[in-house]
């Protein structure tokens, strides 16, 4: 910790800069849910099938690993707050201009930046919320990631009312990027300045030895994210038939679920271990993931939607902070790690099942969420041994 970070660390601060972070992880799920509650505008807008969206969606990837390469080296010399600040207004750029352009090739720029920005804002949103769960002597890890499923909530139910009530696409997405610039901003203003909570690096952090398994199962956990993010408003829109506001819903009701798990998420890992609470976790994300498959009704999918939040709430709160504890290494270190992998699977997710997509149903692309959260049920023993 820097000398400036030890005099900022009384109480006081500590609040101030918690309350700053939490706007940002608010921001960051609200910008997620964004773009996946208009996944059908931009696929109607550019003309594209499931295939050429998946590689938009898979430029975005592409533009979060090459910016990964950079993320400890960035976060360790201009400090999180400063990185939050620049890249979280670039998502927002980005949001604002996802339906600027009539042309592929510029859709797929757009996403490539988009990727790369939000993968340094939640490098560096989450590298301050590790020192500040360590200055503060307390978990607070599952809150901050509270934050981000309510600003997924509140951004899906936004777009779902906007479309009901006529507000064209492209205004809704200057509103919301206007909106969660100012609010970027104003919890910037506050965070702390953390220069020496990383040390910096010359390329990505790679999970090695005991890191490794923690990184694959938190991509597993991610990827269901992300298919949530991108796919489930197309699910139910397309598979099921339904309308646009009623589509929207679907994300909503994952990230509501997920937003109130997450809230009571501390507690419940105060009081159940590791191991079995990823079991369990992968066990309601498998059954919740196989209901909405199976649902022939918009409103049994939202319920299976619903249990996939509940799910999957404190798959990287859990990882996380395992890799915190890894003998050997530096907490900061032991997450860059884990969350650099684990990124990387919610970005990959989408494309992967955009393929599957094409080439069969979104149905079929969708139990690819099925099988990860199974895996992740049967591996947690061997990936948290002492769990």
């Amino acid at each position: 910790m820097s000398s400036s970070t030890a005099a900022l660390a009384s109480p006081r601060a500590l609040s101030q800069a918690a309350w700053g972070l939490r706007a940002q992880f608010f921001v960051a799920g609200a910008l997620f849910a964004t773009w996946g509650v208009h996944v059908p505008t931009v696929k109607a807008h550019y003309g594209l099938g499931e295939q050429a969206l998946a590689l938009a969606m898979l430029a975005s990837g592409l533009g979060a690993l090459l910016a990964l390469m950079h993320a400890g080296r960035a976060v360790g010399r201009h400090g999180p707050k400063a990185v939050a600040i620049v890249f979280g207004i670039v998502c927002t750029l980005c949001i604002a201009a996802l339906l600027a352009f009539g042309s592929y090739a510029a859709l797929v720029a757009v996403m490539l930046a988009y990727g790369a920005a939000a993968s340094l804002f939640d490098v560096s949103i989450n590298a301050e919320a590790t020192e500040l769960e360590r200055l503060g002597g307390r978990p607070v890890m599952s809150g901050f990631h509270g934050m981000f499923s309510l600003g997924g909530m509140v951004g899906a139910g936004a777009g779902a009312v906007l479309q009901r009530a006529g507000v064209a696409p492209e205004q809704h997405l200057m509103g919301a990027a206007l909106v969660c610039a100012a609010a970027i901003l104003l919890g910037g203003s506050v965070m702390l300045r953390m220069e020496g909570a990383t040390q910096p690096s010359s390329g990505m952090s790679l999970p090695r030895g005991a890191l490794l398994p923690l990184g694959l199962l938190a991509a597993m956990g991610l990827i269901a994210e992300g298919a949530m993010y991108d796919w489930s408003v197309l699910y139910v829109k397309q598979e099921l038939k339904s309308d646009a506001g009623t589509a929207a819903v679907a994300y909503a009701s994952f990230s509501a679920a997920m937003a109130a798990a997450r809230f009571g998420g501390d507690w419940v890992r105060g009081h159940i271990a590791s191991v079995p609470l990823l079991q369990l976790s992968g066990a309601l994300g498998t059954a919740g993931m196989a209901l909405a498959l199976l649902a022939s009704e918009p409103w049994v999918a939202l319920l299976g939607f619903a249990l996939v939040g509940i799910g999957f709430a404190n798959v990287v709160p859990v990882l996380f902070g395992a890799a915190a504890r890894v003998p050997g290494v530096t907490p900061a270190h032991g997450i860059a790690a884990v969350s650099s992998v684990s990124y990387l699977g919610m970005m990959a997710g989408p494309p992967l099942i955009g393929v599957i997509a094409e080439r069969a149903s979104l149905t079929w692309g969708l139990v690819t969420v099925v099988v990860f959260a199974a895996v992740l049920a049967l591996s947690a023993r061997r990936a948290l041994p002492a769990g």
